[in-house]
């Protein structure tokens, strides 16, 4: 069996997001012998690249799978066109007012989703509105907790576990209400420091990047899912965060799971430092290691990464220095494929650098 694995382009400026189109099984052979599956699908525009994408390369316009990782405009808004305008199989997402009274609650008044703090109702809309487009068009919704994969076994969902997502939705539900003036002056001071950053030497034996970053509970929400095709293991992560990352880590590693074992492995978070650290790579990639690549990872970046945060240049570091160069989308999509057809008019792509100064964000 081969694999083809396309991250299409996601934001021109400093935002980005993912939009990722798959396909595994004989690709040489009828589309019945092959699954084709969309993982996110980017802002709005991307939709629309991506329902051309598959109908050019992959030759249908049927998709057995399609995953929303999580609420997030910059992963879910493309989906909508996606479900609208393809033959979706089946939709996996999350339904957050089937694991909270207060989302239920909210789902069904007006007054109490206004009652909702600012991320809970943005979780609550988009799945919402992602739900109904999928009922109109009478596609299967499943929600994409731990176990949850396609039958010959080649994909399947590591997390969120139902137990660790109703947590994190406890938790999201439970965050103060924030004012405009609040969420306005917290804006401005994220990005003073961010100017304010200088840059700090890193060599390959000197690491700057920590364990302790922290991301909101929608990111630690995503749906962490492994392919595994031809013996080879292939990771995408979405936007979780160390948290989520350790979780999946435990029930990988009980099942034989072994660091270095992937292939290919998704950035999470479009590259950020907060999403990753020293630990949870070395349990994923393996320890440091020169001169021995062990797989290749890739990220999905904004065109232009003005803040030096997507992707974050000590978290690339960090790949690199475990043997996974990473490769990132920044305006051209990346195809990485086995055992599949050629494709007219593609270069290879070229990893980033490693960064001799990365970010200084207060650490040692």
């Amino acid at each position: 069996m081969g694999y083809e694995i396309d991250l299409l382009p996601v934001g021109e400026e400093s935002k980005g997001g993912d939009a990722i189109a798959l396909r595994f099984g004989n690709l040489r052979g009828v589309r019945a012998e092959q699954t084709v599956m969309v993982i996110d699908g980017g802002y709005t525009d991307c939709g629309d690249a991506l329902v051309e994408h598959i109908k050019k390369y992959y030759v249908t316009d049927r998709i057995d799978i399609v995953v929303s990782t999580h609420t997030d405009q910059d992963h879910i808004c493309g989906l909508k066109t996606v479900l609208e305008k393809m033959c979706v199989g089946q939709l996996l997402m999350h339904l957050p007012w089937e694991h909270s009274a207060e989302m239920e609650r909210a789902r069904t008044s007006t007054f109490w989703r206004e009652k909702l703090n600012d991320p809970a109702r943005r979780m609550l809309e988009a799945a919402m509105e992602l739900e109904a487009i999928a009922r109109e068009r009478d596609v299967e919704v499943v929600e994409p907790f731990a176990g949850i994969g396609t039958k010959d076994g080649s994909f399947s969902v590591l997390g969120p576990s139902e137990t660790y997502y109703e947590q994190l939705l406890t938790e999201l539900v439970g965050q103060a209400v924030k004012s405009a003036a609040q969420l306005a002056c917290e804006a401005v001071v994220r990005k003073m420091l961010e100017a304010a950053k200088k840059l700090v030497p890193e060599t390959w034996l000197h690491e700057t990047l920590r364990d302790d970053g922290t991301t909101t509970p929608t990111n630690n929400a995503s749906v962490v899912s492994l392919f595994e095709v031809d013996g080879r293991k292939l990771l995408l992560t979405g936007d979780a965060g160390i948290p989520a990352l350790t979780s999946v880590l435990d029930e990988l590693e009980e099942s034989g799971f072994a660091p270095g074992d992937l292939r290919f492995a998704q950035v999470p978070h479009h590259g950020s430092r907060n999403n990753v650290g020293p630990t949870v790579l070395d349990r994923l990639l393996g320890p440091a290691v020169e001169d021995v690549t062990r797989g290749i990872a890739c990220v999905s970046a904004p065109k232009k990464n003005p803040d030096n945060r997507h992707p974050a240049k000590k978290v690339t570091n960090a790949f690199l220095r475990r043997g996974y160069p990473v490769y990132a989308t920044q305006g051209v999509s990346l195809l990485y494929s086995h055992d599949s057809p050629a494709r007219s008019g593609n270069s290879p792509a070229q990893p980033l650098p490693f960064h001799p100064a990365v970010e200084d964000d207060g650490g040692a």
